[in-house]
């Protein structure tokens, strides 16, 4: 669970339209202007205990575009993928990316300053991965950012935590409904909670 806390302001802090970055930015811009206007959202609140829908719209205005939703969403299904039309697919990486903004962007208000440091990009091909440190007083957190070139830019397809993907362990999650319900129990059982989580934003 904190591992998924921390993945959070990782996450959230790269979920959200109108960027202010170029295609051609590399992946460090990409991960460090990101998050630094995240942070700068968080900082600004005027109630720094709650993420207000105002804060959420703020967030979401700017990662549009930064996350590869459709192979996040391929990888957490894992077989399954292969078997679904297309229609299936948006419908899941829709599904997926909602309950990823639902699950996390509330736990934004537990950021209380923490500071993040980053590294130079490491590239291979059409693939890099940015590596960063989020300080918290004395405890240091490694995030490691992966991401791959699109004709978009350079979009994040997981995030490492300590070393733990965020993408298998959705993919871990999901294994047990799928084991015993299939495909269509998944998607009901995510909508399911969704919509818990959006009555308990509007509570």
């Amino acid at each position: 669970m904190k591992q998924l806390q921390i993945a959070m302001v990782a996450f959230l802090t790269l979920i959200c339209a109108a960027p202010a970055w170029a295609a051609t930015d590399g992946p460090r811009a990409v991960i460090e202007t990101t998050v630094n206007e995240i942070i700068h959202v968080l900082e600004a609140r005027e109630n720094t205990t709650i993420i207000t829908t105002k804060d959420r719209e703020a967030i979401r205005q700017t990662v549009e575009g930064r996350f590869d939703y459709a192979t996040m969403a391929a990888r957490s299904l894992g077989k399954p993928w292969k078997a679904i039309d297309d229609a299936e697919r948006a419908h899941f990486t829709s599904v997926f990316r909602e309950l990823l903004e639902r699950s996390y962007g509330n736990r934004l208000s537990d950021y209380k300053g923490q500071k993040v440091v980053f590294e130079d990009a490491e590239l291979k091909g059409d693939k890099a991965r940015v590596k960063s440190m989020v300080i918290d007083g004395t405890r240091e957190t490694p995030v490691e950012y992966r991401l791959h070139q699109t004709a978009s830019g350079w979009q994040v397809y997981d995030i490492r935590i300590e070393g733990t993907s965020m993408v298998r362990t959705f993919y871990q999650d999901f294994q047990s409904t799928l084991d015993n319900g299939g495909y269509p129990a998944l998607v009901k059982t995510l909508e399911d909670k969704i919509a818990k989580l959006k009555t308990k934003d509007q509570s």
